[in-house]
């Protein structure tokens, strides 16, 4: 019965988002335990408190594009569209721009850039974030980074890693630039 729950929402998210669960169903046919467990993963990807949300987006984006440049970038870039970013901030930063983005999702990714990289540069962008948003809007950008490079790691481990692709924009296709 619960695997066929969880199959069942594997199934709708998949169709909803047009996104290839095919990992998420290897995990549960291997070990639903191991699933529900990732699923607290699902859960903290999603926490957001004080952090605007093109700059929690910006920091999503920056963070899944460091380890994939396909299909995980694309889910993210449909939720962010979902949510309401516009396509031109979406564009953005995928494109790698902060100069193009809004300050709140420049700050986000740079700081998400620099912390990727073990940057000293983070340093003043942090101080700017908690500045401008919050201690929690900092934890939340902290999570968004971390739990945004998880998924496309876990997919690459289990053999459903893709190949750089285009990201689908407001209805254009945009390069994504990988980091060497």
């Amino acid at each position: 019965m619960l695997r066929w729950l969880m199959r069942r929402q594997i199934d709708a998210f998949e169709k909803s988002f047009g996104y290839d669960v095919s990992y998420l169903r290897e995990m549960l046919d291997a070990s639903p335990r191991a699933l529900m467990r990732f699923g607290q993963v699902m859960k903290l990807s999603n926490h957001r408190e004080d952090a605007p949300l093109d700059a929690w987006y910006a920091a999503k984006l920056a963070a899944t594009m460091h380890e994939d440049c396909g299909p995980c970038t694309q889910l993210v870039v449909d939720m962010a569209d979902r949510h309401g970013v516009s396509p031109a901030v979406l564009r953005a930063i995928v494109a790698g721009n902060p100069d193009a983005m809004p300050p709140d999702a420049a700050i986000a990714w740079r700081f998400a850039e620099a912390t990727l990289a073990h940057d000293l540069a983070a340093d003043p962008l942090r101080d700017e974030i908690v500045k401008r948003w919050g201690k929690r809007a900092l934890v939340t950008l902290a999570l968004a980074i971390t739990s945004s490079r998880m998924y496309p790691t876990v997919k690459y481990a289990l053999g459903h890693g893709r190949a750089c692709a285009r990201v689908r924009v407001g209805g254009s296709e945009t390069a994504v630039p990988h980091p060497a």
